[in-house]
């Protein structure tokens, strides 16, 4: 084992784990984890899907038992036999997908299983006053406790469950890709947030797959690979990226970006789609684009600048003005079933929510789309549906290689390959791609990298947007700089730098 392990600190650890090992049947999900985390700091907990870290966080917040291995939280021996064990040990956690109640207020939700009381009946009137001193303490007065919590927005949901989390006596909060679903200024109000935290004496485990994040916000870095810890306690500012990737992955981060054809060799291809003229209403208004065989097209621009609009009536799913032209045919304005007609398929924005049937199979989840080739007289031909999936398992590389599981057992980064592999059974021509690698680690995004290059060297063409500015750049042939619903700057990806785009961006001028 490659154990490499940062300067300690004469105080002791707020929390201690030793030689962690769970085991499931065929799988050593944890194979000897060490982990120490101390009082004010915030420690980052990296690694791949499959890497151990949601185990271990599950046996942290008490829903897993380990097999082996000692946890000291404090000066104590912990047993954390349950959820409830964990949270009167001071242990709370913030999931990536947030674990709260669309229906009832927040106060309603900050306080759900530990609800003040007088007299033995629930205080609605205590409860919203301590949920407003909470609100205050993070700094978000704004969000009222009697809002239901479903009109809410993303970011205003995470401070929800921060506020859930200090209204108990919390000494430690694990929080779980806590800014994948936050924009740009979102994700500095949490960075804020997490300072004043730990200002107080809060410990922060913080797992993101955003290493840009991890040199910004954390103290100290432990790795895990293969269920094992290859890297404790590293010093987050003075670790180099690529150093935490080749720690990760095994390889250096050079190899991250498939490589790209050389510049100009997409101008005499043909266009697959051509944007005239489009708009939708209040969003944006007059945007005109061409994507060309085989070419990467990138959106960079923040959250809120148009970007999945634009993408979203492309596909027919807003109603837009305008044109827009797929290989010479006009797709029709008003649902999608014209778009896919015509060759268009689309990974949106919100893998599980838009676009997996998570209880069914690889199988179902590939096929969907063109289930009804599979039909003949009413009656599935189950074993042809099969034997494509199996076949662009295969292809994708997807993991584990069994169709017939449920893809809610799956990494993110293999559902996406899922979903990649859906619209490649009847051919594409267009594929448009809304945060592809949201959620999905180092290694399985180079993975997913090298399919969407190897699907463009093919001469499908692809329109992508993502909120990290290095990823369009290293991915896309060229690069479309959004901002307030309008393309200021286009370029090829090679003549462009991240503080450049991220200037635009911000300033609303191309430099």
């Amino acid at each position: 084992m490659n154990d490499q392990r940062g300067p300690m600190s004469e105080d002791s650890p707020l929390l201690v784990m030793r030689g962690i090992v769970k085991q499931f049947p065929g799988v050593r999900a944890l194979d000897g984890v060490d982990l120490d985390v101390r009082a004010g700091e915030v420690h980052c907990l990296l690694g791949q899907n499959g890497a151990g870290k949601s185990t271990l966080i599950k046996i942290l917040s008490g829903a897993h038992q380990p097999d082996e291995g000692t946890i000291t939280l404090g000066a104590e021996r912990a047993r954390l036999s349950s959820p409830i064990a964990a949270i009167r040990s001071g242990i709370s956690t913030i999931y990536q997908e947030l674990d709260l109640v669309d229906g009832l207020s927040v106060a309603q939700n900050i306080f759900l299983g530990h609800e003040p009381a007088r007299l033995g009946f629930v205080s609605r009137g205590e409860a919203n006053r301590a949920a407003r001193r909470l609100l205050e303490r993070l700094g978000h007065a704004e969000i009222r406790p009697g809002t239901e919590v479903g009109r809410l927005s993303p970011a205003a949901k995470q401070v929800v469950s921060m506020a859930r989390a200090l209204s108990r006596d919390t000494r430690l909060i694990i929080m779980d890709e806590p800014s994948a679903a936050l924009a740009h200024d979102e994700v500095g109000n949490l960075f804020r947030i997490i300072r004043e935290l730990t200002a107080q004496g809060v410990a922060v485990i913080y797992i993101s797959h955003r290493l840009e994040e991890i040199r910004e916000i954390g103290d100290r870095v432990t790795v895990l690979k293969d269920g094992r810890t290859v890297a404790v306690g590293l010093p987050a500012q003075q670790t180099p990226t690529s150093q935490v990737v080749a720690l990760m992955t095994g390889r250096s981060v050079e190899h991250v970006f498939p490589p790209r054809p050389a510049p100009g060799s997409h101008a005499g291809r043909p266009e697959v789609l051509r944007v005239e003229g489009l708009g939708v209403a209040g969003v944006f208004a007059d945007v005109s684009f061409s994507v060309r065989a085989g070419e990467i097209v990138g959106l960079a621009g923040l959250v809120g600048s148009g970007r999945s609009e634009i993408i979203e009536a492309i596909y027919g799913a807003r109603r837009f003005s305008g044109q827009v032209v797929l290989e010479g045919r006009p797709v029709r304005r008003g649902g999608t079933a014209g778009a896919v007609r015509l060759g268009m398929g689309l990974a949106p924005e919100e893998r599980k929510a838009q676009a997996l049937l998570l209880d069914q199979s690889v199988t179902r989840n590939i096929s969907l789309a063109g289930l009804g080739g599979y039909s003949r007289f009413g009656w599935l031909d189950r074993r042809r549906e099969a034997r494509d999936a199996h076949a662009l398992v295969e292809t994708l590389g997807i993991r584990p290689a069994d169709p017939e599981r449920p893809i809610k057992t799956l990494s993110g980064g293999n559902q996406q390959k899922a979903v990649l592999a859906r619209w490649l059974l009847n051919g594409r021509k267009l594929l448009l791609l809304d945060e592809p690698t949201r959620g999905v680690d180092v290694g399985a995004r180079a993975e997913l990298y090298a399919v969407i290059r190897d699907l463009a060297d093919k001469g499908i063409g692809v329109l992508l947007v993502s909120s990290e500015v290095p990823e369009v750049l290293g991915l896309a042939d060229r690069v479309l700089v959004i901002r307030e619903g309008a393309i200021i700057h286009q370029a090829d990806a090679r003549e462009l730098d991240e503080h450049r785009v991220i200037d635009m961006i911000m300033e609303g001028s191309a430099l």
